[in-house]
């Protein structure tokens, strides 16, 4: 199969596109054609061996944990899919090696979902690694309720945009930071937009003086600090960027694998809860461009690559 794969940590140019042997398929896992892969920040601080000391790498890797695609086989023990299944998935193991940029992927089964209805394999391909993000972050960590205030830090971005939606359609009031450029599209996705920087505490406590209910915090650092001091007397706080949370009373959180919260998701898509928007396509061989359109950090919702498909032809 054609795949993007790296043989040592490196920048962008460490790509590789070319053959590798086809994956093969565990019992409890399935093969999918890759029809997208959307690109996400851990795919390039994996590559550049920041999580060495938490995965194991086993090289080449082929990055990516993001798939939407076609099972075209099923492991011997899989009831829950059949050859012709458009799923998605966050396809994650504890090592680094047989991800999501390639022509075929082997899927666990506990990674997958079926594909919502009513979204194209391209937005289908940004919602598992963001989705359950902030699923998982907002209805089981932070447990935001109707009525409640949250704060959502880069609300425009891949994470942020499906938290502030998931975060109106439970019944809150959604502030969100982002860029002056994006404030309309924070707007239209339900958060009231707030910009970035100096002074960020002093804009929010303007719209919510009471303090907030709960903050997601995508960025820590300083901006972990000042939400810290943003909450109400009993607010709670979340975050995925910076362990130091916990300094602060708060959780940190790290997403997992969960196919009964992605099939949810694919529920509130169809719904018309949840959107993707995709800002960005390349084709697999410029996965490398894709990185370092991402690394650049500006992006609005997701990048996504894109897996050449021929159609069977008729007859």
């Amino acid at each position: 199969m054609k795949a993007i794969s790296y043989a040592r940590y490196g920048g962008p140019d460490v790509l590789e596109y070319g053959e590798l042997p086809d994956p093969k398929i565990g019992p409890d896992a399935v093969l999918v054609k890759v029809r997208a892969a959307a690109v996400n920040p851990v795919d390039w601080k994996c590559r550049e061996g920041h999580l060495d000391g938490m995965l194991d790498a086993v090289f080449p890797v082929v990055p990516g944990w993001d798939v939407s695609g076609v099972v075209v086989q099923p492991g011997v023990s899989v009831t829950e899919f059949t050859a012709g299944d458009e799923v998605i998935g966050y396809v994650r193991e504890d090592f680094l090696s047989r991800g999501t940029f390639a022509e075929y992927v082997a899927a666990p089964v506990r990674t997958l979902a079926r594909k919502p209805r009513n979204l194209s394999f391209e937005e289908a391909a940004g919602l598992p690694l963001a989705g359950l993000t902030a699923y998982q972050v907002l209805v089981k960590a932070l447990q935001v309720k109707h009525g409640e205030t949250v704060l959502v830090h880069a609300a425009a971005g891949g994470v942020g945009s499906i938290a502030v939606q998931l975060a109106r359609h439970l019944g809150a009031r959604v502030i969100g930071t982002a860029s002056e450029r994006n404030h309309d599209f924070v707007r239209a996705l339900g958060g009231e937009p707030v910009e970035y920087g100096d002074g960020l505490g002093e804009r929010v406590r303007g719209l919510v003086p009471e303090g907030v209910d709960a903050v997601f915090d995508t960025v820590g650092g300083e901006t972990l600090k000042v939400s810290a001091n943003l909450l109400a007397p009993e607010g709670r706080l979340a975050s995925i960027a910076d362990g130091d949370v916990v300094d602060y009373g708060g959780r940190y959180c790290w997403v997992r694998p969960d196919a009964e919260d992605l099939l949810r998701l694919t529920g509130l898509a169809e719904e018309g809860a949840v959107s993707v928007h995709v800002s960005e396509t390349f084709p697999l061989e410029r996965a490398a461009d894709a990185h370092r359109l991402n690394q650049e950090g500006r992006t609005r919702g997701k990048i996504v690559v894109t897996v050449e498909w021929e159609v069977e032809p008729a007859g």
